[in-house]
């Protein structure tokens, strides 16, 4: 990764990796795509890789994420989806080109084509977020139970009760606030 830049947070569901390209929404946001560079940095440690981004372009896909992060936020909350998120979801997918490949182990996988560009790589996000949001995957869209992270994941565990999007960054960091919180409520033996 390109030093300077927060570390992608990568997951196994395209649409909801690519919410996360915006963390801790509801503390201090960190930006994970802060130049056009970044967002291509990005597409291809995802599979979709572009040769270059604009400012303009940029822009498009910050909205196209926006608008997954709210669609999913209100399916998670079983709210109905707002309509102008789904205008911007199907708007990218109709922009783009991109093949659906089948693999050898009988996966799917998107291909773009030498020249595509990056409304070809918001396409294949915004078909993923579809399919998400249509209910074709499963799995169920969840919100991060961290109060200041709030992010929308696609729980695909048996239960279906995770409460993290990351176990690793807002699980550990909420089970050592409760860790600390309780180890202040303890008395302590006199000296």
């Amino acid at each position: 990764m390109r030093a300077g830049f927060p570390e992608f947070r990568l997951g196994s569901v395209l649409a909801t990796s690519f919410t996360a390209t915006l963390t801790e929404r509801q503390g201090d946001p960190v930006e994970r795509i802060p130049v056009p560079q970044r967002l291509v940095d990005w597409l291809a440690v995802n599979g979709l890789a572009v040769d270059s981004c604009t400012t303009a372009q940029l822009e498009r896909a910050r909205e196209l994420r926006e608008s997954i992060h709210l669609a999913a936020t209100a399916a998670a909350l079983k709210e109905p989806l707002p309509g102008a998120a789904v205008q911007v979801i199907n708007d990218r997918s109709a922009e783009g080109r991109a093949a659906a490949i089948l693999t050898p182990d009988g996966g799917r996988e998107w291909r773009l084509r030498p020249s595509s560009s990056v409304e070809d790589a918001l396409g294949v996000i915004a078909a993923d977020a579809i399919g998400i949001l249509a209910g074709e995957r499963d799995g169920r869209l969840a919100l991060c139970a961290s109060p200041t992270c709030r992010a929308a994941f696609f729980d695909t565990s048996q239960s279906r009760t995770r409460k993290w999007c990351e176990m690793n960054t807002c699980g550990n960091r909420q089970k050592k606030a409760r860790f600390n919180a309780s180890q202040r409520k303890r008395p302590r033996p006199a000296e």
